[in-house]
């Protein structure tokens, strides 16, 4: 569990943060390149954010438990309630966990003021099935603990329109990042070992012994923005049936980043960087934009073999 961005990831930071460059007709490509190191950083906050959210709610259910063991007619289950969820073995070690607890003080969250959201999402979780089935299974451990903190995760604050709102409020980077955020969380949950302790540092967003990945995301938008108008004529000459000024910004932008790898990252494999950009226009495109972009890139990826123009080494030389 030492990091968590996949190349996947960091093609959707690029995109994102090439968007809005060139959206916002900026020319100062070491304020863009500030701007996108700086989105990742906001990322990884939003990350720390939704891991104290989970501790939060489950300390605001031990406040209730508390306030109703002193009510003046406390009721049985008042007096002996089912402490399952706020024993919960994984939020326990992440309350108790010495760098989460120094992101929390570096980041200076706190929920203090938005204890009207944390009831609502604590009575959504309460109401729910998979907290019945929880609070009420006779088997314990650390796994069905894990599983059902991820359950929160994702039938409670990933469908959360409060939420989603309230970090949209809060920072201009945080309305991409919120699903993001989430499975870093579940990524992180899923790592988590009974065996560690305290000690035991939390993931980071890149490999700790190399900075490979954040230079593979910087180079790519780099690359991209300083070839962008020789990027452009190269996919003007594969689109004779399509206008070029309706073509879907997001679809250009696709097709240029997919170039830059293809061109200026060697250990990159073809099939890889093609598989990966269809992929991407599922998700920021148009419906009809996996056909697009998938023929489009299949002409230039022949093209550009004919010419010899795509030298790939290493890793790269695979399933060319």
């Amino acid at each position: 569990m030492k990091y968590m961005l996949s190349r996947r990831h960091l093609r959707i930071k690029a995109l994102q943060s090439l968007y809005a460059f060139m959206q916002s007709h900026n020319d100062r490509l070491d304020y863009g390149e500030k701007e996108l190191l700086r989105s990742l950083d906001k990322l990884y906050e939003i990350y720390i954010y939704q891991l104290s959210l989970l501790v939060e709610i489950t300390d605001y259910a031990k406040k209730r438990i508390e306030e109703n063991s002193r009510k003046f007619y406390p009721t049985k289950e008042d007096l002996n309630p089912n402490t399952r969820f706020v024993d919960n073995r994984f939020i326990n070690m992440l309350s108790d966990n010495r760098s989460y607890n120094a992101y929390i003080e570096k980041y200076k969250i706190s929920w203090a003021d938005e204890e009207e959201m944390i009831r609502k999402l604590f009575i959504k979780i309460r109401d729910s099935k998979f907290y019945k089935d929880y609070m009420d299974d006779p088997d314990s451990s650390f796994e069905k603990d894990k599983d059902f903190i991820i359950k929160i995760v994702k039938k409670v604050i990933s469908e959360s329109d409060s939420l989603h709102f309230y970090y949209e409020e809060r920072n201009i980077y945080w309305a991409d990042d919120f699903y993001t955020a989430n499975y870093l969380v579940i990524k992180t949950i899923k790592g988590f070992q009974e065996r560690q302790d305290e000690l035991t540092p939390l993931p980071t967003l890149f490999k700790n012994d190399s900075d490979e990945d954040k230079e593979f995301v910087v180079n790519l938008f780099r690359k991209v923005i300083l070839r962008s108008d020789e990027y452009f004529e190269m996919i003007e000459g594969k689109v004779k049936n399509w206008e070029s000024d309706r073509l879907a910004v997001m679809d250009i932008l696709l097709l240029k980043m997919a170039l830059a790898e293809l061109l200026e990252f060697p250990s990159i494999p073809v099939k890889v960087t093609l598989n990966e950009y269809i992929e991407l226009s599922k998700m920021f495109s148009t419906p009809k934009s996996k056909v697009f972009i998938n023929g489009i890139l299949d002409k230039m990826i022949s093209d550009l073999k004919r010419k010899n123009e795509i030298k790939k080494t290493g890793r790269g030389l695979l399933e060319n």
